[in-house]
């Protein structure tokens, strides 16, 4: 993907999507086709920004500046997984598990239905880190995995900055909730370094 020109203006790069209908075995995961582009964004905001967008992303933040950076200061970052997301997951982890790609032997289990990739879900938390103000560096997390999220529901992510270790690092509370079940999925704590990002040329 390249960069936008000036950070904080939209930047269009056509990318492919792909899809299979829901409660294909997991060989689908192998039969994809091409329908169409997608465009992304780059996330305005009156600092230079390094992450990027899709429309159906939603995300709030506290603080817009890294030099304002504190305690206290939260990010949201909101979406709903798809289909197409637990099959291209599936496809770029490898982790075919059938739990997550076969309707029929989903419903044999203790679920009774298909459910998301954990670390699908998890990986919601890098992206509510990613829109913290700067270029934020991961550097360790912890995670409990308390409940399922089931394919089309929609989760947030919220990470919020409870101390300061010094040189640029800050400890976070970092936790996902299904908004669909209104229940906490995924809950623990990450260590960042946040650094001032490289200036556009």
């Amino acid at each position: 993907m390249t960069p936008p020109a000036e950070a904080g203006y939209s930047d269009k790069n056509n990318s492919s999507s792909s899809s299979d209908e829901a409660g294909v075995k997991s060989d689908s995961i192998y039969r994809t086709t091409t329908d169409g582009a997608e465009t992304t964004d780059s996330v305005s905001a009156p600092i230079p920004s390094v992450d990027y967008s899709i429309s159906d992303w939603e995300f709030e933040r506290t603080v817009d500046d890294p030099a304002h950076i504190s305690v206290g200061d939260v990010v949201t970052f909101r979406k709903t997984l798809s289909e197409d997301d637990v099959q291209a997951f599936a496809r770029i982890s490898g982790d075919t598990n059938r739990l997550h790609l076969d309707d029929e032997f989903a419903a044999e289990t203790r679920f009774s239905e298909r459910v998301v990739h954990g670390t699908l879900v998890s990986g919601l938390i890098s992206a509510a880190l990613a829109r913290l103000p700067g270029l934020t560096i991961y550097l360790s997390q912890d995670l409990e995995f308390c409940g399922p999220v089931g394919i089309g529901d929609s989760v947030s992510a919220r990470v919020e900055i409870v101390e300061s270790l010094g040189n640029n690092r800050y400890r976070l509370e970092t936790n996902i909730r299904n908004n669909d079940a209104d229940e906490i999925v995924i809950q623990g704590e990450a260590v960042v370094m946040i650094d001032t990002p490289p200036t556009d040329n």
